[in-house]
């Protein structure tokens, strides 16, 4: 038994070392982008086991969308803050087009969005020296979560509608443009995986090209880290605007600086805040009350800003709470 797993273990270091046997001799290739290249390959196979596991994960939910809106109805952001926190591109969609008709409170939906785990826990599960740092982030999006989703329900209250699933929802598209309702198809199990691992493989190329030419002119990630004004008190504040767009891209940049030592983990969390998804980008195409849609959004922003100073400047000594289990943020 343990000679067999050295050999699956061996066979997978060698399969590793291909890219980089292929890519290094190249001599038409800068240094940083063979190193781009090299990275962004060897993340393809841990990338393709993540999605699978989320297309089951979102197989099994799809069969049970009315309940999800039952739930979402009597426990709104406490429910909605613990099931969008599963790395999935959908739930955030399908939440916004039930609060666009009413169906969901504006707790509920806010907690969706600051809740939401985008891109970024798939790339930090690739990333062993990071990993650790997943359950501290999906902690404390849900908390916050659910703790202003209650405060905004408290502030502003709804006679929410019966829990009906419009025919738009499930025609609704998610993150790499198929049909939500497709999701129960056994043809789309393995399609949507594939494409989605194609699509976040080429964002952390194109993101690892730009940072790598970047960092090969400013010398060091320590420079670059200035550019980006580490341990400014702007940084989480632009985090959290630029996470609003409404792209699988952003969360996926946002892990890749944190890896790189460019950005503060406070900030990663604005951003991460801040990235609803494709949810956004429909409370923007089907609210008519704009006031409404400015409201939510700046919510988003404020919170994900106070956050991410919080735990930038470990205000109140917050980062101490996680040494109790041995995570250093």
């Amino acid at each position: 038994m343990h000679g067999l797993l050295n050999s699956i273990i061996n066979s997978f270091k060698f399969l590793l070392e291909i890219p980089a046997h292929i890519i290094e001799p190249l001599p038409f290739l800068p240094d940083f982008a063979k190193d781009a290249l090299i990275d962004s390959i060897n993340l393809i196979p841990f990338l393709l086991i993540v999605f699978i596991l989320i297309e089951v994960i979102e197989q099994y939910f799809a069969k049970k969308r009315h309940l999800l809106v039952f739930f979402c109805k009597k426990i709104g952001p406490l429910f909605g803050s613990l099931f969008a926190s599963i790395p999935q591109c959908g739930f955030s969609v399908i939440a916004s087009t039930l609060y666009t008709r009413r169906i969901l409170t504006r707790g509920t939906v806010i907690s969706v969005y600051l809740a939401t785990s985008d891109e970024a826990i798939p790339i930090l599960l690739t990333y062993p020296s990071k990993a650790y740092l997943i359950l501290p982030v999906i902690l404390i999006k849900v908390i916050v979560a659910v703790l202003v989703g209650y405060i905004v329900d408290l502030a502003v209250t709804y006679e929410a509608k019966e829990p009906i699933v419009e025919d738009h929802v499930h025609s609704e598209k998610g993150c790499c443009h198929h049909k939500l309702s497709d999701a129960v198809k056994s043809k789309d199990f393995w399609y949507h995986p594939l494409k989605h691992t194609l699509n976040i493989f080429l964002f952390i190329l194109a993101v690892s090209l730009v940072l790598g030419f970047i960092i090969s002119h400013a010398g060091t990630e320590e420079n670059l880290a200035k550019y980006c004004l580490m341990n400014s008190p702007l940084q989480p504040l632009i985090a959290a605007i630029i996470g609003l767009i409404p792209n699988c891209a952003i969360s996926v940049m946002f892990a890749l600086l944190f890896v790189k030592n460019t950005i503060s983990f406070g900030s990663l969390l604005a951003g991460l805040f801040t990235s609803g998804g494709l949810g956004i980008l429909v409370l923007f195409k089907r609210n008519s009350d704009k006031k409404d849609t400015a409201i939510i959004i700046s919510t988003l922003v404020i919170v994900a800003t106070i956050i991410g100073l919080i735990f930038q400047y470990n205000l109140f000594n917050i980062n101490n709470l996680f040494k109790i289990f041995g995570i250093q943020l």
